[in-house]
């Protein structure tokens, strides 16, 4: 794996973490044209009732408005999870030319999970996808953040029992 790709990744995964510690689910992402990071984002959608304020979408609002345009030809998208398909049309839209995600997303998945909507061959526009950069660190991010989720809830339940009692 080229070093340039895991300094981008490590970028995203230091953002994901930013959005676990605002409640949100951590996972990040970031925009890279020429070597050079020009759009950030990390999961907001509880904090900003905002049902598209994904990582990716935020990274690309973030990068178009770097650049004053909403394409984004030539650029590289990392994300730590594998995109949903609101986010890969979001991708498509704003024709990014490679995305590299972190670990694979088996319930919304839209780059070969689920499904794969840049491999169809009726949309115009097709970006590269790689998977599995840093897999391992992003998928125990998310597996951390969901276990403190239910412990969480565990232990709301069970103080109301007790309190019950």
């Amino acid at each position: 794996m080229p070093e340039d790709d895991v300094r981008f990744m490590h970028e995203a995964l230091t953002l994901a973490r930013s959005g676990a510690e605002h409640g949100e689910v951590p996972v990040g992402a970031v925009v890279v044209v020429d070597g050079q990071i020009i759009g950030r984002g990390f999961n907001q959608p509880i904090g900003t009732h905002d049902p598209t304020a994904h990582a990716e979408v935020m990274a690309l609002r973030d990068a178009a408005a770097h650049v004053g345009n909403y394409r984004l030809p030539g650029a590289s998208l990392f994300v730590t999870v594998e995109p949903c398909a609101m986010c890969a049309g979001a991708i498509q839209h704003a024709r990014i030319g490679r995305v590299v995600y972190g670990t694979k997303e088996p319930k919304t998945g839209a780059c070969g999970s689920v499904v794969d909507l840049f491999a169809e061959a009726r949309l115009n526009h097709h970006a590269e996808v790689e998977g599995g950069l840093m897999a391992e660190e992003s998928a125990a991010l998310i597996a951390s953040f969901f276990q403190r989720r239910r412990a969480e809830a565990r232990d709301l339940r069970d103080a109301g029992k007790n309190n019950a009692d």
